[in-house]
């Protein structure tokens, strides 16, 4: 009589856990260490702090609902996407956000047929789906 073992016994976690190439990609010493300059941080947060502040202006000008309702609307918007393999322009939230008519540095070098992060379909929706 054979007896499976489930391969979940075999994987090793907590302090043990080897970097998985396939999932998290290479490691960088640079994205481990503190921002170099001091306006970096603030680049890197620049949406949220510019969301903050929208909010802030609408809750003063309408009212508590009105930034409620938006951010309902964002939060809804965000839930439905693409399957993980393909590129998706978030069309809807750049909408809601008022970004729809400016084009940016990431419009034009942003292009997924030059991404470097494809990966397997299969392996990232079974990880996606909490198979893996």
């Amino acid at each position: 009589m054979l007896t499976f073992i489930p391969i979940t016994d075999f994987l090793a976690s907590g302090s043990f856990e080897g970097h998985n190439l396939l999932r998290r990609g290479f490691t960088s010493v640079r994205s481990e260490l503190l921002p170099s300059h001091p306006l970096e941080l603030s680049e890197k947060n620049f949406q949220l702090n510019q969301d903050k502040t929208n909010f802030a202006t609408l809750r003063n000008i309408q009212g508590l609902h009105a930034p409620l309702k938006l951010q309902m609307e964002l939060r809804a918007v965000k839930q439905a996407q693409r399957l993980p393999f393909l590129h998706s322009s978030n069309m809807a939230v750049d909408t809601l956000r008022g970004n729809d008519e400016c084009i940016g540095f990431e419009d034009i070098l942003n292009d997924p047929s030059q991404s470097e992060v494809m990966g397997e379909p299969h392996v990232m929706m079974e990880y996606k789906l909490g198979l893996l």
